[in-house]
């Protein structure tokens, strides 16, 4: 039997020498994986490969079977057809660093529709806006309310943060206590969403910074969370 479902590519692999290994996150069925086989052998399997970049978004149809690995893809067709994101370098480089968070951060075998519309929302916007500079500072942070370890802020106005315990503080209380501008720029991340990156004024080492405090609070709360492969190509465009 088929399933149809809205998915958002993750990654790509290269399988044996005309195959290709595809994992999506899917609206209806979490992370699903899919091998296509001959896909690399002709000019026709080649178009369809360009529906697979990363974090593009496609309608699937598949037989998908609990106790199988890879699924078999029956038809798949483009939902959004992004104008900017992989054409524009600097957003190329954000949809690359991304692609390799969410893939290992994204483990559910199950629909979470919220989390779903979060990233759905979030690449559209990345699309259509021409600041982008701190699009995946905001992106990571408001990514945590899904994940579980949303940074508490009902004592959002004391001087430390703890990356550890996820909680605001009136002082250090541990190595992973952090203040100054990084818990300014984290006071601000909290405080808008996509529609106001505007309002962010950090410089490029600020911006560096931040997104490290961000890693690490990642990796403290995740426990198989790693920084990601793309992230030294990912740095070197920004700075």
């Amino acid at each position: 039997m088929y399933y149809s479902s809205s998915a958002i590519v993750l990654s790509k692999l290269k399988y044996r020498d005309h195959d290709l290994i595809v994992s999506c996150y899917t609206k209806e069925y979490g992370i699903v994986s899919f091998l296509l086989r001959g896909v690399l052998k002709s000019k026709k399997g080649n178009a369809k490969v360009a529906y697979f970049q990363l974090l593009s978004q496609i309608q699937i149809e598949a037989d998908i079977k609990q106790n199988r690995s890879l699924q078999t893809l029956k038809d798949v067709k483009i939902n959004v057809l992004y104008a900017t994101l992989h054409t524009q370098v600097v957003k190329s480089a954000i949809v690359m660093f991304l692609a390799d968070v969410l893939a290992m951060v994204l483990k559910e075998e199950e629909a979470n529709f919220e989390l779903f519309e979060y990233i759905e929302t979030a690449l559209n916007t990345l699309d259509e806006t021409n600041d982008c500079a701190n699009f995946h500072l905001v992106f990571l942070v408001h990514l945590t309310k899904y994940l579980g370890f949303m940074p508490d802020t009902s004592n959002i106005a004391y001087n430390y943060f703890n990356l550890s315990t996820g909680q605001f503080e009136k002082q250090s209380t541990s190595i992973y206590s952090v203040t100054g501008d990084n818990l300014k720029f984290l006071k601000i991340l909290l405080g808008i969403l996509f529609d106001d990156l505007e309002a962010i004024k950090m410089n490029a080492k600020q911006r560096q910074s931040v997104l490290e405090m961000l890693l690490l609070y990642y990796e403290l709360h995740l426990g198989h969370f790693k920084k990601p492969k793309s992230l030294a190509i990912f740095s070197q465009v920004f700075n």
